[in-house]
């Protein structure tokens, strides 16, 4: 199992030079870093990221990230991994950038 963290471009680019990030403005003021499950993440976008282009997804193994990530009840009281430290590039399994097609977001065909 995977979990999915979106990214805009400009937020991607300094995890990637920076080595880690606290997150998103959101995830800052959350005090988190928030992530989706496969199931989720397509609704996070439409949610959240509904008008931004320019995205990337990005897949995490929940297991590697130890106990900084707790699962946590979100919208309509469905668990969610959030992270409790930075998110660090070399957790990052891949990652894939995330178009927008007619109905919305386009997400990689190979995802769970």
């Amino acid at each position: 199992m995977l979990i999915y963290k979106i990214l805009r471009a400009d937020e991607w680019a300094a995890l990637q030079s920076e080595g880690e990030t606290p997150g998103a403005p959101v995830d800052v003021a959350d005090g988190y870093v928030h992530f989706s499950t496969a199931e989720q993440v397509r609704e996070t976008a439409a949610k959240h990221f509904a008008t931004e282009r320019d995205l990337f997804v990005l897949a995490l193994d929940p297991d590697a990230l130890g106990e900084t990530l707790k699962w946590e009840p979100s919208r309509g009281g469905a668990l969610f991994p959030h992270l409790y430290g930075p998110l660090k590039l070399a957790d990052v399994r891949w990652s894939r950038p995330l178009p927008v097609g007619m109905g919305g977001h386009v997400f990689p065909d190979d995802m769970a």
